[in-house]
């Protein structure tokens, strides 16, 4: 299965959020590779809830020695590495298991207000989370090969209206980009990864 990692990244701020990111999408890649539907939808990873599949993430993480035993998924975040990172995810896609375009799916990254469900509004409540560890965004979202409906704009969107709007602080982003998944609609797929800053910590990275 093909890799590309799509974006440099400032090492300071985000070097081992790359290899995060290449270890959650080995772990997409490999619950793909299991061949399991969910529910109903057919055979794939593209079909996969949010939160089933950071649960399988978190198993994945758990498996490999530099995340520790304690990975978990939580409420509040989606996901815990103690000590390292807190992370929340969100899914991103443009199509259902029946091919045809989903109504409102880019809102699930966009709305810019505290409180509601949207990537923005999973930056704020980290913002606020009192942990140590560092804190990210993740963003899984699938696409055809060749693309249909890029995902690009819409992560240039957030990235956006998340600095420019909401007034998050992120870094530079992180992604990978696998292919040749099962599912004949979700084909390949991305993960893209922010870190959020304190205004210290960007300043660093030299935001």
């Amino acid at each position: 299965m093909a890799r590309v990692a799509v974006h440099e990244v400032q090492p300071e701020a985000a070097a081992d959020l790359t290899v995060l990111v290449r270890d959650i999408a080995d772990a997409v890649v490999s619950v793909d590779s299991g061949g399991s539907p969910f529910k109903a939808f057919l055979p794939g990873v593209g079909p996969y809830g949010e939160p089933q599949l950071v649960g399988l993430i978190a198993e994945h993480l758990r498996e490999l020695g530099r995340y520790g035993p304690g990975v978990k998924t939580k409420r509040t975040p989606d996901l815990l590495i103690p000590g390292q990172w807190a992370l929340e995810f969100k899914i991103a896609r443009p199509y259902g298991d029946n091919g045809h375009e989903a109504e409102n799916w880019s809102v699930n990254l966009l709305h810019p207000y505290p409180g509601n469900v949207s990537a923005i509004g999973d930056c704020l409540k980290l913002r606020e989370y009192p942990g140590p560890e560092r804190k990210a965004s993740v963003v899984i979202g699938y696409e055809h090969s060749p693309a249909r409906i890029p995902l690009d704009p819409l992560l240039a969107s957030f990235e956006v209206v998340a600095q420019q709007i909401a007034g998050i602080e992120l870094s530079t982003r992180v992604q990978e980009r696998r292919e040749g998944l099962r599912h004949p609609v979700h084909q390949q797929f991305l993960v893209a990864a922010w870190e959020i800053l304190s205004p210290s910590a960007h300043s660093r990275a030299g935001g």
